[in-house]
């Protein structure tokens, strides 16, 4: 079976993620969203939020599974027995970060990262970016998925 972790905050989930887990579906007989718990963060979103978001978002969508980790993702990949991590690319800066960690990854385990590009409708949202329309009461509606209602 090829299971992959696709991790990330997702506070919130965007369309970005949305795009990218669904085109991970027709690569993998399982992804899971594996949503990283780190006490040193401030979220805008519990842990249950953030997590209801995304099971609401594929919940006809079988071979996705999501769940919360904590430590290295590499350590949790062994854990699930994931042979892949799927990451998103939204511009260059995202490549040289995500290219360092895929090959820390890599060092550390026999994890392969594999990159899908973003749509370009959506290549231009992340989880920030909402965050900073809902503080600001803009329509946050038309960047993430439908399952994100507050």
């Amino acid at each position: 079976m090829k299971r992959a972790i696709f991790p990330g905050s997702f506070d919130p989930i965007t369309l970005g993620h949305y795009d990218i887990i669904k085109r991970g579906c027709k690569l993998f007989d399982e992804v899971i969203v594996a949503i990283g718990i780190n006490s040193d963060k401030n979220y805008m979103f519990s842990l249950e939020e953030r997590k209801k978001f995304i099971e609401n978002a594929f919940k006809d969508e079988p071979i996705v599974k999501v769940t919360t980790y904590k430590g290295l993702t590499v350590d949790f990949c062994k854990e699930v027995d994931a042979d892949f991590i799927l990451r998103g690319l939204r511009n260059p800066a995202d490549f040289e970060f995500e290219k360092a960690i895929a090959h820390t990854n890599r060092k550390l385990s026999y994890i392969e990262t594999v990159f899908l590009l973003t749509a370009a409708k959506t290549s231009f949202i992340s989880s920030s970016i909402v965050r900073d329309v809902i503080r600001n009461n803009g329509d946050y509606t038309v960047l993430v998925p439908d399952s994100v209602k507050f």
